[in-house]
């Protein structure tokens, strides 16, 4: 199982990393929004967490686009964002995301979104 961590936060992929190696999820990173969509091309992760605010192209456009190519458009996407604004969360569940958490978060929070689509318990 894979979760691509799309983020220009360092910090951000170190709590996925450290909530998600342990129960034996395997981590791939990205730095903005056109990185990820190259990641989730190649790399075929189970899902995805990617930040609503990034650099080159940020998450709502990436999330976008993920979901008009017929190779990624199945990937669940869980949106993060410290912008809970109504009109940023109503944009990504729109386009397909199946969630959006609030930064901060916790790795509890995460693992507990996250064990449906990786078939984790969701305490851990």
């Amino acid at each position: 199982m894979k979760v691509l961590s799309v983020d220009d936060s360092r910090m951000v992929h170190m709590v996925v990393t450290k909530a998600l190696k342990p129960v034996g999820i395997d981590v791939i990173t990205a730095s903005n929004g056109q990185e990820g969509l190259d990641k989730a091309r190649s790399e075929h992760p189970n899902v995805i967490v990617m930040d609503a605010t990034m650099p080159v192209m940020n998450g709502i456009e990436a999330l976008e686009q993920l979901k008009l190519d017929p190779t990624t458009r199945d990937i669940p996407v869980i949106m993060l964002s410290a912008d809970a604004g109504k009109d940023n969360i109503d944009r990504a569940i729109q386009l397909g995301a199946i969630k959006f958490i609030t930064k901060p978060f916790t790795a509890e929070g995460l693992i507990e979104s996250l064990a449906p689509y990786l078939d984790l318990p969701a305490k851990v």
